[in-house]
């Protein structure tokens, strides 16, 4: 589905930048900390390590680390646990309640989140992903304030990737998702773009034992 939007590169940007102004506008990063990892075994992946270090610490490093304005995690699963994980770290925490029902219920509780904070934009980075490079979610701001696009994702050799990148004008349709996914449908369906990009992690999520040991060796 990935052809169905237009593709856009870092030179499309510099282009629209040097056509006009950019936009202001604050852009919150969501960490979605939220989910049970049923196939990863007993443990809590996020809680899992690489280098020493939490996978959902190392996602919120990949926010904290980028030009996003604020990163709050959409904690569920063992939310102490994973609270602990990120503990003196400029985060703030909401909790959903309804994590079991699927992903789209961190989705949602992220928006309403990003919504009621006024953000202009919200750049959504699941938990499970540990090496995503901070300067991919720069890009991800830069369409945003370029006015490329209002709804943008990575993607890497041919294949769509996270985190995705919502303008406030989605935040109405992310509040309404359902089920076990997050914002694809609105992504297709809007005028969206995805941005080419060079960085693997945009890629690797980690849902298995076999794809944390994977990690480990990139």
């Amino acid at each position: 589905m990935s052809e169905q939007l237009r593709r856009i590169t870092d030179e499309d940007i510099e282009e629209a930048l040097s056509a006009h102004s950019a936009r202001d506008g604050t852009v919150l990063g969501v960490l979605l900390a939220a989910g049970g990892s049923s196939r990863f075994g007993e443990r809590n992946k996020l809680l899992a390590e690489i280098d020493g270090e939490p996978l959902v610490r190392r996602a919120a490093h990949t926010l904290l680390d980028s030009r996003v304005s604020r990163v709050i995690a959409v904690l569920g699963h063992q939310p102490n646990a994973v609270r602990d994980a990120l503990a003196d770290l400029d985060v703030a925490f909401v909790e959903n309640d309804s994590y079991e029902r699927g992903l789209s219920t961190s989705v949602e509780r992220g928006a309403r989140v990003a919504a009621g904070n006024g953000a202009d934009a919200a750049v959504f980075l699941p938990g499970d992903m540990p090496l995503v490079d901070s300067a991919t979610v720069d890009s991800l701001v830069d369409v945003f304030h370029a006015d490329v696009a209002d709804a943008v994702a990575p993607v890497f050799e041919n294949q769509r990737g996270n985190p995705v990148l919502f303008g406030r004008t989605h935040f109405d349709a992310l509040r309404a998702v359902s089920g076990d996914v997050g914002g694809r449908r609105i992504l297709l369906d809007s005028d969206g773009a995805l941005l080419e990009t060079d960085d693997v992690g945009v890629l690797t999520d980690i849902d298995t034992r076999e794809d944390l040991e994977r990690a480990r060796r990139e």
